[in-house]
C-alpha cells in the first residue's frame, strides 16, 4: 500500500500581501503576484486565503536509484548511489526543457507516488543510498518539502543533493542550503538575452546563488552547462563563462558540459555535435578551470578525471561505469599527492550505470 497523507497543502513562508488585496510570492526572483485561487508559474504554489501554500507536498512523479554521476556530480561520493525524485511543475519556462512532461505539467494527478519526509530517509537508507536527489524539477519551488526530507535524511546519514537552476531568492536561499550537503547547479548560458527569452528568467540571480554557495556555504557543487547549437555555444561566450567562473569561483568546481537533444519547442535545434563539447572543454580547461567534462555524449576522456598537477587519471568512467581509482588519503592524487576536490571516501562505490524504480510502499 502507498503511505496515505490526508492534506497535500502545505503553509509557506516567502510571501507578503499588497496593498490591491493580491498576495506576492517570494520565494524566487519571479515574484508571482495571485490573486485568491490563482497559481504561480511553478504550478504548485498558489494563493489560498491570502497567502502562498505548495500544494504538492508529500507528492512525487516517482523515486529511482540513479548513479550520482548522473545528477552530475563526479566529485561527490564517486560511485555511489541516490535516490531521486521530484514533483511537477518549475519556476523557469525554459523552451528546451529536456524534462517537460515533469517540469511542465500542470496535473497534480501526475504526482502518484507519496511520501512523508520519513518515509523516504528510511527507503533510501534501506536501498543502500548514500545521498537522496531532488531532481527532475527545480527543488526551489518545493522548498518546504525539500527541507523537511533533507532534515529526515540527515538523521539516518544520508545527504542531501539539489540539481537545480539556482533561481532562488537571498532568504529562502540561505535556508535551502542550510540542509544541503551538494548541488548541480544549471548555469543555462552566461548572457542576459539567452535567459530572457529562452527561460523567462535573468541571468544575474543565478550567478548570486553560485557566489552565494562558494563564499557562504560548504556545500559541494558543480555546474552544468546545457550547450545549444547557435544559441549559447560560441567560444566568445564558452571564454566570458569560464573566465567568469575562474575568477568569481576559483578553479576547482567542476563544469560539465552537456549535448542538447531536440525537446519541448526547440524540437527544430539539431544535436550539439561532440566537437562543440570538446571545444569548450578545451576553453575551460585552457582559463584555468581544474576539472571539465563532457555529457550526453560516449566519451571515456571527457567524463574521467584528471589530476590538474601531474595529469594522472584518478578516475576513469565509461558513462556511469567507473574503472580507475587513484585516490589516496581521501582526496590525494596516489601519483604527485596533489590535493583533490571534492568529497571522496577511501574506496569508490560500485553502483554502477544501472537505474532502479522505487515503490514507496
Amino acid at each position: 500500500m502507498l503511505v496515505i497523507m490526508e492534506n497535500f497543502n502545505h503553509a509557506t513562508d516567502y510571501w507578503h500581501l499588497l496593498d490591491d488585496g493580491r498576495v506576492q510570492c517570494d520565494l524566487c526572483p519571479r515574484y508571482c503576484k495571485l490573486k485568491e485561487g490563482q497559481r504561480g508559474l511553478c504550478f504548485v504554489r498558489r494563493n489560498h486565503n491570502h497567502q502562498i501554500e505548495l500544494t504538492s507536498y508529500g507528492r512525487s512523479s516517482g523515486f529511482c536509484v540513479d548513479p550520482i554521476e548522473k545528477k552530475p556530480l563526479n566529485h561527490f561520493l564517486p560511485g555511489t548511489p541516490v535516490l531521486s525524485f521530484g514533483t511537477a511543475g518549475c519556476n523557469l519556462a525554459c523552451k528546451f526543457c529536456q524534462n517537460w512532461d515533469i517540469s511542465k505539467s500542470r496535473e497534480i494527478d501526475k504526482l502518484s507516488s507519496v511520501a512523508t519526509p520519513e518515509k523516504i530517509a528510511s527507503v533510501a537508507s534501506q536501498s543502500g543510498c548514500r545521498s537522496v536527489a531532488f531532481t527532475y524539477n527545480d527543488p526551489v519551488i518545493f522548498h518546504e518539502y525539500a527541507i523537511d526530507v533533507a532534515q529526515a535524511c540527515r538523521e539516518k546519514n544520508i545527504h542531501s543533493v539539489a540539481v537545480t537552476a539556482g533561481y532562488i531568492c537571498e532568504q529562502p536561499r540561505e535556508i535551502f542550503y542550510r540542509y544541503m550537503d551538494a548541488a548541480n547547479v544549471d548555469l543555462k548560458a552566461f548572457t542576459e538575452k539567452f535567459y530572457y527569452k529562452l527561460t523567462g528568467a535573468h541571468l544575474q540571480p543565478v550567478l548570486d546563488t553560485l557566489i552565494y554557495l562558494k563564499t557562504q556555504t560548504d556545500v559541494w557543487f558543480e555546474i552544468t552547462n546545457l550547450l545549444i547549437p547557435g544559441k549559447n555555444d560560441s567560444e566568445q561566450e564558452i571564454e566570458a563563462m569560464t573566465q567568469w567562473v575562474i575568477e568569481n569561483l576559483g578553479p576547482n568546481v567542476p563544469m560539465h558540459f552537456t549535448a542538447f537533444h531536440p525537446d519541448w519547442k526547440m524540437k527544430d535545434i539539431p544535436h550539439t555535435p561532440a566537437d562543440t563539447l570538446v571545444m569548450a572543454r578545451n576553453i575551460a580547461i585552457k582559463n584555468g578551470v581544474h576539472y571539465v567534462y563532457t555529457g550526453n555524449i560516449h566519451d571515456k576522456s571527457g567524463q574521467s578525471t584528471y589530476c590538474h598537477h601531474c595529469n594522472q587519471i584518478l578516475i576513469g568512467r565509461d558513462w556511469y561505469q567507473l574503472s580507475d581509482w587513484n585516490i589516496k588519503g581521501g582526496n590525494h592524487c596516489c601519483n604527485c599527492n596533489q590535493v583533490v576536490a571534492g568529497v571522496f571516501e577511501a574506496e569508490a562505490g560500485n553502483w554502477g550505470a544501472h537505474r532502479l524504480p522505487v515503490r514507496m510502499t
